[in-house]
């Protein structure tokens, strides 16, 4: 058990959700790879004058995800598709290859990973860690358009 010591808290706060926005974000990805969507989240938060609440972001995909991770050294980025690879490899001799050999193992990656996240708007701000960005993971060997539903719920500025 942690001592209380260790521990500290701000004191809580409540607004009332008085808004709802959202926007479809759409674009081409370069093919397998992460994609920063950081900044475009942060955009919409701005442009809805979002005070506090929360942002979801929702890929209407199930061959690419989304993911929060390290945003300083690329070289985890790439580690992350090397495991990605190595968990859902394309020679595994899948059935389902209507697309090619990368479209069994791009649905088990996203199965893998999620296509759904929740990020806290604080202040008019998204509560990311220093470390952390938002990522689409393009899972398929090719370019794609890939479409993200961006929905902030909370209050105003």
């Amino acid at each position: 058990m942690t001592s209380a010591r260790s521990v500290t808290r701000s004191a809580p706060s409540s607004v009332q959700a008085t808004t709802v926005t959202s926007t479809l974000l759409t674009l081409q990805t370069p093919g397998r790879g992460f994609t920063d969507l950081t900044s475009e989240a942060a955009r919409f938060i701005a442009e809805a004058h979002a005070g506090e609440g929360a942002l979801t972001l929702f890929i209407r995909h199930t061959s690419a995800s989304l993911t929060i991770q390290e945003n300083a050294d690329p070289s985890v980025l790439v580690d992350l598709t090397t495991a990605l690879s190595r968990l859902a490899p394309e020679n595994a001799g899948w059935t389902h290859d209507a697309e090619g050999p990368d479209d069994m193992p791009a649905h088990i990656k996203t199965m893998l990973t999620q296509t759904s996240l929740q990020v806290p708007v604080l202040n008019g701000r998204l509560a990311l860690g220093t470390w952390q960005a938002i990522y689409l993971i393009e899972h398929r060997s090719r370019p794609h358009r890939r479409e993200i539903v961006l929905q902030f719920i909370g209050s105003n500025r």
